[in-house]
């Protein structure tokens, strides 16, 4: 695209280089150059993208910028207004009710920030300025000695403008030093490319995306950008907001910068201006790449949409721990009265706003709610806001709510356990969550006095529990029974079988390895399950770690005891294998819906 928009506006060879200065006279008129850099940093490029030359009235934005991070807003605006002027960028006026420049875009905003910027004597001053671009460029630029001779030696007009400020009382201090810092800012040696990455540093909230070192705090770019817009483009700027539609700055140089603020800056180099003082090439060029990219800021691809991606309660989508059988009926009746919300994208006001509305029109009937933010970028400030009082109202309606939020995006580090603190439980990932839900559907549906937790002996289990007495009474004699501590490791990955393992008290993990290096719950077993008989029926290695999550008291039928049984008692062991069946189907029953649940949300 570039090197089609660069051919279309190469033929135009229409205006000329400004010759009030006469080392800009003696540039190659012709030379082109044009760039497009993203906000993680990369330049696209072509044409004459790495011809130094002087950066002229471009640097008004960034000494700008200097001069608020000095004096702050309210500072700076003691001394220069923000309303276009619509007259020449170097007239000899003031607003004729306030008494100050229009703006910081013209000569003389220009030269009152430059007089505005702080250090012990003129060349620390302008060293400042030099190290500030710099910033923003990526790389120390230098002063062309040259061009500062040449601009020094003709520049009356600028000189005239420094003393108006001074009469006035814009200036307190001396006009001459303020009007040679103006000289040397715009004498700054800069390529296409380096302009590119300035302005993307202007659209990364005043970060450079080559060094992420800050060149500007983001409520300061935000205050340039918005000068810019209105004032960047002289008296040409109402064409240039109409027609392009991005924050720029243009300089006698040739160069012009475009900024579309979190997405790109653009740069173009061509010396043959217009009548307003603007590249000739690179007006042409940036109405051409705002046209073909869509980058206008008005353009509306669709409206404000709802952040939220994904809605389902606990009954849709369990966790993956397997519960007792009725406590698993509960949840299937009642699940609907806890959910999870899966938001999505950057949260501005518009998408939080839709998002919050839509969790307060299903909360009237909930008793717990997880909110997933880990798909969410940027969380503007009103977003954040917005939450934290959305799960206030929801706390103080006895609905218990959690955050889905390793990284603290809503800047909620500590996970509350205390159930009225508004600012609820934080978890690392949407699986705890959801079984933190579950917990709380059914301590709320139990019958009181009921216990939670569950605890069998060995011929209670349901696996022996289906059997007739005699078959039960002899099998048990072969089980061993052991406790173990929690976080024990019964098993990993590749070990050879070990056992039929059934649980009577306590909670066993499988987990597996992620690609992100860490370990994963594919399921958690409970009292009345068993694991270890895939491995010990098919002779196989255990595919799945196993640890203990709490205390565990399991009874193992050893591989050799299992064996035997077909040779002593093959009636017990076919009976055994039915039961065996039957469990298998059950966890695997379970094990899809939980997946088919995760898979139509993702």
């Amino acid at each position: 695209m570039l090197d089609e928009v660069y051919a279309a506006c190469r033929a135009d060879s229409s205006g000329a280089p400004a010759d009030y200065i006469p080392e800009l006279a003696a540039v190659d008129p012709d030379a082109f150059g044009l760039c497009l850099a993203t906000a993680d940093g990369l330049v696209y490029r072509v044409g004459s993208t790495d011809t130094g030359f002087t950066i002229q009235s471009i640097s008004k934005p960034f000494t700008y910028a200097l001069a608020l991070a000095d004096n702050g807003i309210d500072g700076v605006a003691a001394h220069i207004d923000v309303e276009p002027s619509g007259e020449p960028f170097n007239e000899i006026s003031l607003e004729p009710d306030t008494q100050r420049p229009s703006n910081p875009m013209i000569n003389s905003g220009a030269i009152t920030a430059a007089s505005l910027i702080h250090g012990r004597d003129a060349e620390e001053k302008f060293e400042r300025v030099r190290r500030s671009y710099s910033r923003f460029a990526g790389r120390e630029l230098r002063m062309d000695p040259a061009v500062y001779e040449s601009e020094a030696r003709t520049g009356y007009r600028n000189r005239a403008i420094g003393y108006m400020l001074r009469s006035v009382g814009i200036l307190d201090v001396d006009p001459d030093d303020a009007v040679d810092r103006y000289f040397r800012q715009c004498s700054l040696e800069v390529t296409c490319e380096d302009l590119a990455v300035m302005a993307a540093t202007l659209a990364d909230n005043g970060v450079n995306p080559r060094t992420r070192e800050r060149a500007l705090s983001a409520p300061m770019t935000e205050r340039v950008l918005s000068v810019m817009t209105t004032c960047g483009m002289y008296n040409a700027a109402g064409d240039w907001v109409t027609t392009v539609g991005l924050p720029a700055k243009s300089g006698v140089g040739g160069g012009i910068i475009a900024v579309l603020p979190g997405q790109l800056g653009i740069s173009v180099y061509s010396p043959r201006l217009d009548s307003h003082g603007n590249s000739v090439r690179g007006v042409a060029a940036c109405r051409e790449l705002s046209r073909r990219l869509e980058l206008h800021f008005c353009h509306v691809t669709r409206s404000a949409r709802t952040a939220i991606r994904a809605d389902y309660s606990v009954a849709q989508v369990p966790s993956r721990l397997r519960r007792p059988a009725e406590d698993a009926r509960l949840l299937d009746a009642h699940g609907d009265r806890a959910r999870v919300c899966e938001l999505h994208g950057d949260l501005l006001f518009s998408g939080a706003e839709r998002a919050v509305r839509a969790i307060e029109a299903k909360a009237g009937s909930l008793d717990a709610l997880v909110i997933d933010l880990r798909r969410v970028g940027d969380v503007s400030a009103v977003a954040r806001e917005m939450l934290e009082k959305l799960q206030a109202t929801l706390v103080g309606r006895d609905i218990r709510v959690a955050l889905v939020d390793p990284e603290a995006k809503l800047g909620h580090e500590v996970s509350s356990l205390d159930p009225t603190d508004p600012r609820g439980r934080v978890f690392i990932d949407r699986d705890t969550a959801t079984e933190w839900c579950e917990d709380i559907v059914l301590d709320r549906l139990r019958p009181a006095g009921a216990q939670a937790h569950r605890s069998l002996t060995l011929d209670e289990h349901p696996l022996l529990a289906g059997l007739d007495r005699d078959d039960r009474e002899r099998l048990v004699q072969d089980f061993e029974c052991r406790t173990l501590a929690r976080g024990e490791v019964i098993a990993e990955r590749g070990d050879a079988r070990s056992g039929l393992y059934l649980i009577l008290d306590g909670r066993v993990r499988m987990t597996f390895a992620g690609t992100d290096g860490h370990a994963h719950r594919l399921v958690t077993l409970s009292a009345g399950m068993s694991f270890g008989e895939i491995p010990l029926l098919l002779g196989e290695a255990f595919v799945n770690d196993v640890v203990t999550e709490t205390t565990v008291r399991v009874a193992v039928l050893s591989p050799a005891a299992f064996d035997a049984l077909a040779a002593d008692h093959p009636q017990l062991k076919l009976a055994l294998l039915q039961r065996l069946a039957a469990g298998a189907y059950a966890q695997m029953d379970a094990a899809l819906r939980t997946l088919s649940g995760n898979a139509s949300n993702y």
